[in-house]
């Protein structure tokens, strides 16, 4: 399922975005592949990425797969050129813990200041029932427009890792 937004002027340019909402395995196609989809974010989330196979457990979960609760990926799209990838996942919680995790957001570096990351993280809250979270870490640039977006600090994130 495609979406357009509307023509967006930024720095006397005028562009156009399109956007992708993946909801399952056969939303992909040949124009964007599964393989691609991870492939792009592994690549552009740099040093605040995870790994193919962390990114592709992702991706499950938010198609119901092994346990997962569901969500949804986005991919949107800069004068037809793949600029930017989305991973939601549901928590199956509300009230306490938001409804859903924005699990990994990457816009092709080339691209990034134009406005593709907010616009594309906007959209998600839009696709959204109920609230949203993310994790960044304090010194990912990103922070500042998650920020600008609306999005808070509430908790400090702590994390016990058992030793096997």
């Amino acid at each position: 399922m495609y979406y357009i937004l509307k023509s967006t002027k930024i720095e006397n340019t005028k562009f156009m975005i399109t956007f992708k909402k993946i909801n399952n395995e056969n939303d992909f196609d040949t124009a964007l592949s599964r393989t691609a989809f991870v492939d792009f974010l592994h690549a552009h989330l740099e040093q605040f990425g995870d790994s193919i196979p962390a990114i592709n457990k992702s991706i499950d979960f938010a198609f119901c797969k092994n346990g997962g609760l569901g969500g949804f990926l986005l991919a949107v799209y800069y004068t037809e050129k793949l600029a930017g990838t989305l991973v939601i996942n549901n928590t199956g919680m509300s009230g306490y813990i938001p409804e859903h995790i924005l699990v990994y957001v990457a816009v092709d570096p080339s691209l990034r200041g134009k406005g593709i990351g907010r616009s594309l993280v906007e959209k998600a809250i839009a696709e959204c029932e109920g609230d949203l979270k993310l994790h960044v870490e304090y010194d990912n640039p990103a922070k500042r427009l998650y920020e600008r977006i609306g999005f808070h600090t509430k908790y400090a994130e702590m994390r016990f890792i058992k030793q096997s």
